[in-house]
């Protein structure tokens, strides 16, 4: 195991010819049609943003991860590519572990106050997800952020966020390579990453 840094990231210049949004304004992008629901796109921190494209590989892990959760956290939801909402963001994470009954996302997505765990598999998103996605799951106070990182074999354990501030973070950054395991929010167990990553023990 080792501990890295934390990348900071600088501040977003927008050009004066963008605008950006709310997330009630988005809903009624979504409630009106201008957005359907298989547009590859998603709310952050304002902006719409187009999702990458998935892979063979991707995909895969997204179902070895939501598996092995559900494995070990039998009383959480755990739903894959779903929507969570923040103040100024509704992205769609890869994996998402909720508390409470399915019943209780019917009329809403889950809220920063619901979430113990967001999880995002990356490969070629992986500075995105690090820094853009990284700053505004930190200021929404999301608790626990695992970038399952397909490049570089590893996993990066973002904790302790600092919430709302001028630079959203994650203090505290920890790697985990293919022969350790990533312990479970919420639980006393860990998952080998192996298993997430799909390697032979």
């Amino acid at each position: 195991m080792s501990v890295a840094p934390v990348p900071t990231s600088p501040p977003v210049v927008r050009g004066p010819a963008l605008r950006s949004f709310t997330v009630d304004e988005y809903h009624q992008m979504i409630l009106a049609g201008i957005l359907k629901e298989d547009d590859p796109v998603e709310l952050l921190e304002g902006w719409i943003r187009f999702k990458m494209p998935r892979n063979p590989r991707h995909d895969a892990v997204i179902d070895a991860t939501q598996r092995a959760l559900i494995a070990r956290l039998p009383d959480r939801r755990v739903r894959v590519q779903s929507a969570i909402t923040m103040q100024d963001s509704e992205p769609e994470p890869d994996v998402v572990v909720a508390i409470g009954p399915a019943r209780q996302y019917v009329s809403r997505h889950p809220s920063p106050a619901d979430i113990s765990l967001v999880v995002e598999v990356a490969e070629s998103s992986l500075e995105y997800d690090r820094i853009e996605k990284g700053r505004a799951y930190a200021r929404a106070g999301i608790p626990t952020y695992w970038i399952i990182n397909l490049r570089d074999s590893a996993i990066e354990v973002y904790t302790a966020p600092s919430g709302p501030q001028d630079v959203p973070e994650y203090r505290n950054k920890v790697i985990l390579r293919a022969d350790e395991s990533v312990p479970v929010t919420g639980s006393e167990l860990a998952i080998p990453i192996s298993e997430l990553l799909l390697f032979d023990n």
